[in-house]
């Protein structure tokens, strides 16, 4: 029996989409703040992504990762939609940081603040921000996205729209500085 012309693309698709389930089950997890929520999450997404056996097995991934940053933020919007309808205040130039394009964090950077001793700050620190602070910071630092990106995720959900590359950028700094300060506040002293 002869196989058919994209046969080994579909178990490549296939296996590509689970790594991103992989993958995406710490975002969601992040993003949520609920880790049997982020789970549900992911494995409702895999089981509903259609994959096509002879489409690039790359579309696979991104097709995932897509759908469970738009599963988490609409989760996150039904538990707080007037974090999502106001954009947040200026800043008041507090000059902690200056540009926030270069303020994405590293896999090593994120995987110290997820390790054990790292977790805990981290967590606590996430869990004290609004869900729509929780979500500019987690697409910026975790995945990598730029201001434009993120502010048309989160208009996706948000009524009325009015996100912009500007209010997500200036909310990300104030929450670069604001985990910057606690996590110094929460290392302990040294004794002399």
């Amino acid at each position: 029996m002869a196989e058919g012309p994209c046969s080994g693309q579909s178990s490549e698709g296939l296996q590509k989409a689970e790594n991103a389930a992989v993958e995406m089950y710490r975002f969601a997890a992040l993003m949520l703040g609920d880790e049997s929520e982020a789970l549900r999450l992911v494995e409702n997404t895999v089981a509903s992504v259609e994959i096509d056996p002879c489409a690039d097995p790359r579309a696979a991934k991104g097709l995932v990762r897509q759908r469970v940053l738009d599963g988490a933020l609409a989760i996150m919007h039904r538990q707080d939609p007037a974090s999502f309808g106001d954009l947040p205040p200026a800043e008041a130039g507090s000059g902690c940081l200056e540009d926030d394009g270069s303020a994405h964090l590293s896999g090593d950077q994120l995987s110290e603040l997820m390790t054990v001793s790292g977790r805990g700050p981290l967590r606590e620190w996430l869990n004290r921000l609004s869900q729509a602070q929780r979500a500019v910071f987690v697409q910026r630092a975790v995945l990598g996205r730029t201001n434009a990106d993120t502010a048309n995720s989160i208009n996706r959900i948000a009524r009325p729209p009015v996100w912009t590359a500007e209010a997500v950028s200036s909310l990300f700094r104030q929450s670069l500085c604001s985990l910057a300060s606690a996590l110094v506040h929460s290392v302990p002293a040294t004794q002399s």
